[in-house]
């Protein structure tokens, strides 16, 4: 984004129907005439894709589901819109890769999101990253073909929106002593662990303070999902001492501290479209819509350490960190499968963490040296991942 911070920025929002792309379309409607979409993506939910081409006129739309796509297709020239359906996989790349995209936000849940991730790179796309997974299991990657083709990766996780807000004002990165990623701990945080195996998938989903996508609000339960940001901010930010720190109020987002242990800090209310909009207007600041934090009204603020026995995954996560190489592949993958199994009510809860320990057990470790190394591993970790859940 150049000096300008009036100009109309066009956009294309890969997961549109998602809770991330939701809230980043009600930054761009709370920020009239600086944004303009290019493309909206969704995998089935035709439904909403419609509403959404409905409100904000978006030039193109493309469904990864063959059939919704049809009916969008139907419904859109029903309704006699504007927006063209795009049909075809590779249209949607040549959409993101063409000089009318400027900034990509990639919203979509899944490793199945990094084949867009990685054409946006390529092609020195401005992409403001919510899929976690992309950069958990190949952020070295990534990282070299940014530099390669002059790219920029911001991340949209509160947290690591957090860090990067902490870290924009200390010159010299060598002040930095570590971070402190913080997380609410989620709906068990003090369940006891007696209680843990006849969670129900209803139980899992309901997160104490995010509004979330199913999948991640159970990555959130098992604290699975803070380990992914562990890694996820070791190759963001290329700092390897890292801190759990559990904030059931949600209201510090995260923290670094420097050597002469001062700590900055940055709060906010739990809403998604405060670092959302902080992507998208950088450098600059524009309207999130957000509610304003009131700290005397919000009262006391408490901390903990992660109890590691409790959550189990949150131990797999670290060990797969200080692996590197493919096993931040196989752990993303491993997980992804066995939460799919839980929320189809195929597996336990506490089988999530017996099917992740299985297949780290199970899969080589090995040094990436290209994207194929990770397609591979994430292939045979869900292969046996599948295998171990038909076993349970």
């Amino acid at each position: 984004m150049d000096d300008d911070r009036n100009r109309n920025v066009n956009i294309v929002i890969l997961g549109s129907t998602g809770s991330i792309g939701s809230s980043t379309l009600n930054v761009i409607a709370e920020n009239s005439g600086k944004f303009s979409l290019n493309l909206l993506t969704a995998n089935s939910n035709d439904e909403r894709l419609l509403d959404q081409c409905k409100n904000f006129c978006p030039k193109y739309a493309y469904m990864a589901d063959q059939a919704a796509s049809k009916r969008l297709r139907q419904k859109i020239i029903k309704e006699n819109l504007t927006t063209e359906v795009l049909t075809e996989e590779k249209d949607l790349h040549e959409i993101i890769a063409s000089d009318d995209t400027e900034l990509v936000v990639a919203a979509m849940v899944g490793v199945a999101g990094l084949d867009t991730v990685i054409t946006s790179i390529v092609n020195g796309k401005r992409l403001l990253l919510a899929n976690k997974e992309s950069y958990v299991v190949a952020g070295e990657y990534l990282n070299s073909l940014a530099d390669k083709h002059n790219a920029t990766i911001f991340p949209l996780d509160s947290e690591h929106s957090a860090i990067h807000q902490c870290l924009a004002g200390i010159k010299n990165k060598a002040d930095v002593s570590k971070i402190l990623l913080t997380g609410s701990g989620g709906p068990f945080l003090h369940t006891n662990p007696d209680l843990l195996k006849n969670i129900t998938a209803k139980e899992a989903t309901s997160h104490p303070i995010w509004k979330m996508g199913k999948k991640i609000s159970v990555d959130s339960s098992t604290l699975i999902n803070k380990g992914l940001e562990l890694i996820e901010a070791r190759w963001l930010f290329d700092i390897e001492d890292i801190e759990i720190v559990i904030h059931p109020e949600g209201i510090i987002h995260s923290m670094v501290e420097l050597n002469d242990n001062s700590v900055i800090a940055q709060l906010s209310t739990p809403d998604m479209k405060i670092p959302i909009a902080y992507g998208l207007g950088y450098p600059f600041r524009i309207s999130s819509g957000s509610k304003r934090l009131d700290l005397a009204e919000q009262g006391p603020l408490n901390f903990f350490r992660p109890d590691f026995k409790k959550f189990p995954c949150l131990n797999l996560a670290k060990e797969a960190m200080e692996c590197g190489g493919n096993a931040p592949a196989a752990i993303n993958a491993a997980n992804e499968e066995a939460v799919a199994a839980f929320l189809d009510n195929r597996i336990g809860y506490l089988d999530i963490y017996k099917i992740i320990a299985s297949v780290m057990d199970k899969i080589e470790i090995s040094v990436v040296k290209s994207i194929q190394d990770i397609y591979e591993t994430d292939n045979s970790s869900r292969e046996y991942a599948i295998q171990k859940i038909k076993a349970l």
